[in-house]
């Protein structure tokens, strides 16, 4: 960790222009400010070094697909690096495994190294499975006057013939439900407030994970993002994190009073209320059930769960 780097954020934009520790780049700094941070060279560059290790699995072998649980930025540049230094436009066979998580974590840190206030939101997508909101992590960068939603996973093109749903500004993500893009927090405030049915919230139809126990767990991995803690989508803390990667934090009545809570001040936060990002930042430094603290149990989609030490950056698999 160098003078870049910052576990903490403030309320206003220039307060997500240092790295976190997980999008840091270390050694590897320059290669990412070589990347113009124009959104369609950050997505040249970022799915160029990370193939999604499900949706693009016919062209990992069973080392690179083992990448998707590397986690930190310098991480992922070494193994890719190692490879070729090329960024953009490598052929299948030198990219790496990830997921959307890496795909957005890379493209903050482009453009963080660049200057460019930059954090990525955790939710769920209406446009890549039809009749589906998919667990998606996407880019949030400050243009000036505004936060800015994209897509780091697909190029600009693809908003106007999506895999589901009607055309789109992948660059400019409206969000919301009934929107391209609902934040984890739009969705649980959804489900308490108005009876939003999340049985099609989820990983994938295919897979038994979604639900409201995910988007409440949803909520909590939205904030740790939000506060610099760019976890993986499978990671998993507090009283819960022995049992299932969707257990709750305390019993099921104070797991929802508190995303209802952390939910209504991201929200807030959204719209604008400097009061609630505030209140947010106090809340989440503070309650030892919303950070991770120095370990956290990862539980793999390659099938293996893990005690992982955020401190050491080391994780021993069970």
């Amino acid at each position: 960790m160098d003078g870049r780097t910052t576990r903490s954020r403030g309320v206003e934009p220039g307060d997500w222009v240092g790295h976190s520790p997980f999008s840091d780049p270390g050694r590897h700094a320059d290669v990412l400010a070589a990347v113009s941070p124009e959104p369609e060279a950050v997505h040249g560059a970022v799915t160029g070094l990370v193939a999604h290790y499900r949706a693009e699995a016919a062209v990992l072998d069973d080392e690179r697909v083992s990448e998707v649980d590397l986690r930190w930025c310098e991480r992922i540049l070494d193994a890719g690096l190692a490879r070729s230094p090329q960024l953009a436009g490598r052929p299948d066979h030198l990219r790496g495994g990830g997921c959307c998580r890496d795909h957005t974590l890379l493209a903050v840190a482009v453009l963080r190294e660049h200057g460019v206030p930059a954090r990525s939101r955790v939710g769920f997508s209406a446009y890549l499975i039809p009749d589906f909101h998919a667990d998606h992590v996407v880019v949030e960068q400050w243009d000036g006057r505004r936060w800015v939603l994209w897509d780091a996973e697909m190029p600009a093109a693809f908003g106007a013939a999506p895999f589901a749903g009607p055309p789109f500004d992948v660059r400019d993500i409206r969000t919301g439900v009934g929107a391209p893009f609902v934040t984890a927090a739009q969705a649980w405030l959804a489900y308490r407030r108005d009876g939003l049915d999340l049985s099609r919230f989820g990983v994938h139809p295919s897979v038994d994970i979604g639900g409201p126990d995910m988007v409440r767990a949803y909520v909590r991995l939205e904030a740790a993002h939000r506060r610099g803690d760019e976890l993986l989508l499978w990671d998993v803390w507090g009283d819960g994190a022995d049992g299932a990667p969707e257990d709750p934090v305390g019993s099921p009545d104070e797991a929802d009073a508190l995303a209802d809570e952390v939910a209504d001040l991201l929200v807030r936060a959204d719209a604008g209320d400097t009061a609630a990002e505030a209140a947010l930042a106090a809340l989440y430094a503070s309650d030892p059930r919303l950070h991770p603290g120095t370990v956290v149990r990862t539980w793999s989609p390659l099938g293996r769960t893990g005690t992982t030490d955020l401190v050491a950056r080391t994780t021993t698999w069970d």
